[in-house]
């Protein structure tokens, strides 16, 4: 067990609220602990929880790990030295703002892996594309030379790893809202990719969500930095207010500021460049190397970049730029087979998201289509099947309402898009397969979830890929 941890939870009465994914490398170590007296309080029904999780809550029981499920678990909080909250749980619940004005810390998984971790951390957070930043993040150190450690919202907590990182290590976080919500401590070098409104179903209004998103940046000191988009409304205003480090923008607009900037990332005649606080103007990377499809893509290079400077050889830009074909399920890029590309975009599981993502293709798209729908109209998402979209492969639940959204769409009338309806992914794939021409793609982006007939997108996305590279 790492001894500042053990230090910390030693003699204290420990609750930890959520059982979620980030808590369970959490409860291993302070189950370490043997001074420590931990409580669990988690909203599901007992029963339920304990028939998908026998075995572990049966090793929880054998270190004296007590419960408290379903609608009463906040009383967990009660009477607690230190409270550690799971990202979902709102700070302000009656039951743990009580025990904090009895003197009760409140914490979390990721403000204790910020506070103790040895190595310098680069953190991401924006409401649209920090996975995939702080994969280049990652990808670029890599190639640098650096051991990198990739976690936080990305999907892979890292506190259980604390004693593995080494001071010359670097840590990538992605750092959702719900995460920094409480956060007290900024890392070395940080990235707000965008802010727009999101979440606004658990945050009060969009004053607290930017308000969270800020905790990023906030207690950074001279020696950090911030790397921020001034082609972001709200990113663009916390670009000019006070701040202790060193701020580097970026932007995607060629509008003539660079003429003006330093410590500014543009893009001029497709050419990624950094203007230094000298004014040397460098170049960073050309976009045409970048595998990933869409403009938006070259501003998360730009961020990436902003986070690496100083720190990354200029090479490993291009050379991660050619070679990455992005994070699994977003946009990412399976294999190419007689000059048509192939994408698996499987988290598409809503119109809109569909939307943006047909946005970064022309219009030679072959759409597979298919899943649940969440209750949301297609018809702006049938717009943008029309500009983009040459044929269109339609399954699952949805597959009526997609077909009947595209072919009333107004914009249909100047362009015959090839509707089929396949009866599972195999004969969606092959249906595509055959249809496809060079210099085609064919984009799995579904619009729907995938409870009908996968587990999760990801399977739904696996299943995909394994059968493209089967052709």
């Amino acid at each position: 067990m790492n001894q500042q941890i053990y230090d910390f939870v030693k003699n204290k009465k420990v609750t930890v609220l959520g059982l979620g994914v980030s808590n369970r490398p959490l409860l291993k170590i302070l189950t370490s602990c043997d001074t420590a007296s931990i409580t669990v309080g988690d909203k599901s029904e007992k029963e339920a929880f304990e028939s998908k999780h026998s075995e572990y809550i049966s090793d929880l029981n054998a270190k004296n790990v007590r419960f408290i499920f379903g609608g009463d678990y906040l009383s967990a909080a009660l009477n607690a030295d230190i409270i550690f909250r799971a990202p979902g749980i709102r700070p302000d619940y009656d039951e743990i703002v009580r025990s904090v004005k009895n003197g009760a810390v409140l914490t979390s998984e990721m403000e204790l892996f910020m506070e103790y971790c040895p190595a310098k951390i680069i953190a991401v957070t924006g409401s649209d594309g920090k996975t995939t930043t702080t994969t280049l993040i990652s990808e670029i150190l890599k190639a640098s030379g650096y051991t990198v450690h990739t976690g936080g919202n990305i999907g892979k907590p890292l506190l259980d790893k604390l004693d593995s990182i080494k001071p010359s290590d670097i840590v990538a976080l992605e750092l959702s809202s719900f995460q920094l919500h409480t956060m007290k401590k900024s890392p070395h070098i940080a990235v707000i990719t965008n802010v727009n409104p999101n979440h606004l179903d658990w945050h009060k209004d969009y004053d607290e969500y930017i308000s969270a998103k800020k905790n990023i940046y906030k207690n950074q000191t001279d020696n950090d930095k911030l790397i921020l988009s001034t082609d972001n409304a709200v990113a663009s205003v916390i670009a000019e207010e006070s701040y202790k480090g060193t701020t580097v923008k970026f932007t995607l607009n060629d509008n003539g500021n660079y003429k003006n900037g330093n410590n500014l990332i543009y893009s001029k005649n497709g050419v990624i460049r950094y203007i230094d606080g000298g004014n040397n103007d460098s170049v960073m990377l050309n976009e045409s190397d970048i595998l990933l499809p869409g403009r938006f893509n070259a501003a998360n290079y730009m961020a990436a970049i902003g986070a690496t400077l100083g720190l990354a050889d200029t090479e490993a830009y291009a050379k991660v730029a050619s070679s990455f074909g992005g994070v699994e399920h977003r946009m990412e890029f399976v294999r190419a087979l007689n000059g048509a590309k192939y994408y698996n975009s499987s988290i598409d599981s809503s119109p809109s998201r569909s939307a943006a993502t047909f946005s970064a293709f022309g219009s030679n798209v072959i759409a597979i289509m298919a899943g649940r729908g969440k209750g949301v109209p297609f018809d702006s998402l049938a717009e943008s099947i029309c500009n983009h979209c040459k044929k269109l492969i339609l399954m699952g639940e949805i597959k009526d309402q997609i077909f009947t959204a595209v072919t009333n769409s107004p914009f249909i009338s100047d362009k015959t898009i090839s509707i089929e309806f396949a009866t599972d992914m195999n004969d969606a794939v092959i249906k595509a397969h055959k249809a496809a021409q060079s210099g085609d793609t064919v984009l799995l982006s579904p619009g729907g979830t995938s409870f009908d007939m996968y587990n999760n997108f990801e399977e739904r996305g696996r299943d995909f890929k394994n059968i493209v590279n089967s052709l």
